[in-house]
């Protein structure tokens, strides 16, 4: 396995050091394709960049959306973020990602916006659904659990092979809940932050929210859009999905996200649906 996400470079000769540069690992490898990354490493060093622009601890991220712009490829990444909308009390954050080309250009792959507002005590009104059953770490597996009957072998090689989980009773839908988290830093020789724990792994809900088959289907989300209502507390996140599949090509996965204490939010993805050799 190897033993982070991304690697922190120098910026490569004549390029803008404006930009923080990383050169991904295996770990960062998609199920769908041994030349792109999944979508949760970038998802989480898109979070990293987020948090580190300009913070202020007055404020949390309610809302961060992400938008796979294209396929996030191995090469160089880089990525850079600014304040779009200052304030003391809401601001939006943007961030984007960039992959470096064979003739050593640069292109947009993903991007990232996040609300954050000021914070305040309403403990007094606090709501959301019933927790989920807490996650039993003598239960941890490696990879995603299956429970449709049929043998799925995702492998255990890349960004599959880096994640922890653990399968509980679930409340939407017909599929369980997972409790997940990257078993592995998201940047070498750096701490990696809850909120970047995390965002490691909800890109994988529009795949736990269907009994579809991988040898049949392709489900590949183009966003994920994370609404949360309470600072959450990591690395461990409930995600209990429902995906919903229309009839036109393309469906939507909802979800439930918890950490240990309790309800911390919802995420939606739109899923490009597709027949396999269709």
């Amino acid at each position: 396995m190897e033993s982070w996400y991304y690697e922190p470079i120098d910026a490569p000769t004549g390029s803008d050091l404006d930009y923080e540069y990383f050169r991904p690992t295996e770990a960062t490898l998609s199920v769908w394709s041994p030349t792109m990354q999944h979508g949760g490493p970038p998802s989480a060093l898109m979070m990293r960049s987020l948090l580190r622009c300009a913070p202020d601890p007055a404020q949390h991220f309610t809302r961060v959306t992400t938008e796979i712009l294209g396929p996030v490829g191995l090469g160089v990444n880089r990525i850079r973020a600014r304040v779009i909308r200052p304030g003391r009390q809401i601001s939006l954050v943007e961030t984007e990602l960039e992959v470096q080309q064979p003739d050593g250009s640069f292109r947009a792959a993903a991007r990232s916006v996040g609300w954050r507002l000021r914070g305040a005590d309403t403990s007094e009104i606090a709501n959301g659904p019933t927790p989920l059953t807490p996650p039993d770490e003598s239960q941890s597996v490696i990879g995603f659990p299956d429970d449709s009957g049929e043998a799925v072998d995702w492998g255990t090689l890349g960004f599959i092979g880096t994640i922890e989980s653990i399968r509980v009773e679930g409340q939407n839908g017909t599929t369980p809940a997972v409790w997940l988290r990257p078993a592995i830093p998201l940047v070498g020789g750096e701490k990696t932050e809850d909120l970047e724990a995390m965002f490691t792994v909800i890109d994988v809900a529009n795949g736990l929210g269907t009994r579809l088959r991988p040898n049949r289907w392709t489900w590949m989300n183009t966003d994920t859009t994370v609404h949360l209502t309470r600072v959450p507390s990591g690395p461990w996140v409930g995600i209990d999905a429902h995906m919903l599949a229309g009839p036109d090509g393309f469906g939507a996965t909802f979800a439930d996200l918890y950490d240990v204490s309790g309800h911390i939010g919802r995420s939606a993805q739109t899923v490009m649906l597709s027949a396999v050799g269709g």
